[in-house]
């Protein structure tokens, strides 16, 4: 598995401009290309994804090593957000997105790309953008409460990636709907995001972060999410597989193994936390080796050996 990173650099009119930068894969990742089987020369696949978004990383790695068991060829592209991965897609410079929400968090970018993209399939159901606060901000149940308590949160709404669906759904739907005018949305990262949310926790201070479900960070911090009565973060939606137009005719048999993936809420919770857990940092390939042990006699679509 060789495992790149890619950078957005430029944008001019439609069409952004990308780069693609060599690193080294992390400690215990399977990351040389020529660790991948080849004998059977059924092509490369590159797959992009945004290692802070886990829920892609942990889709990535399994089907990195269940594709890399029918004989392909797989490099890792890290991506470093939504927009650039779907350009990269649309433009063939990427093959797949392991975890697309593109029904709708992503429902822009299907609208820009999605003639240039086909849907390879959805392995989860029940997907769901929210906005949360800890459990011991017992008066705060609902995105309505947030505007009696501005001062409470000093203004902010603590947020992930620029670029991401959550962002756009948050600046454009619930700040409106909800007439949160005297708040600021402030964005950086995932990574960032949860930073600011230990550090809030761990001082039992009030916080209000935008998150999502499935996400190991509802299990790791004791979160609740808000009631949201005008439906402004939109409606459950499907986790898919994405692939660049053309996908299926180059490579059918990725294509119909990829089709039958689906995890269950059990399944899927498991593998994000495997990935993201202490005992496998920067060792996500360990960690899908060992989901994988642990789930192969309960699935009947996974590639054991």
């Amino acid at each position: 598995m060789n495992k790149r990173h890619l950078t957005k650099i430029a944008a001019l009119g439609a069409a952004a401009a990308l780069v693609l930068t060599g690193c080294a894969s992390g400690d215990g990742d399977k990351g040389d290309a020529g660790d991948a089987p080849s004998g059977d020369a059924k092509g490369t696949i590159t797959m992009g994804f945004l290692p802070a978004w886990t829920d892609g990383l942990s889709t990535a790695y399994l089907l990195a090593d269940q594709l890399e068991k029918l004989g392909y060829d797989i490099d890792m592209e890290d991506v470093v957000d939504a927009g650039p991965l779907y350009t990269a897609l649309a433009q063939g410079d990427v093959d797949m997105y392991p975890s697309a929400w593109s029904e709708v968090t992503h429902a822009s970018y299907m609208e820009e790309y999605g003639d240039k993209i086909e849907d390879l399939g959805t392995y989860y159901d029940g997907a769901v953008l929210t906005m949360a606060v800890p459990e011991y901000m017992t008066d705060i149940n609902s995105i309505e409460d947030l505007n009696d308590n501005v001062e409470l949160f000093d203004g902010k709404i603590i947020g992930i990636e620029p670029g991401a669906g959550l962002t756009k759904a948050t600046q454009e739907k619930v700040i409106p709907e909800y007439k949160l005018d005297d708040y600021e949305l402030v964005t950086s990262s995932t990574g960032g995001m949860l930073a600011t949310l230990d550090t809030a926790v761990a001082a039992e201070k009030p916080i209000v972060v935008t998150l999502w479900r499935p996400f190991w960070a509802n299990s790791a911090w004791p979160m609740k999410d808000l009631k949201d009565p005008k439906g402004a973060l939109g409606d459950t939606e499907g986790l898919h597989f994405l692939g660049k137009l053309g996908f299926a005719e180059e490579f059918p048999e990725a294509a119909d193994f990829i089709e039958k993936v689906k995890l269950t809420d059990e399944q899927y919770g498991e593998l994000e936390g495997l990935v993201t857990s202490d005992d496998y940092k920067d060792k996500s390939a360990e960690a899908v080796d060992k989901w994988i042990e642990d789930n192969a006699d309960q699935i009947d679509w996974l590639i054991a050996e």
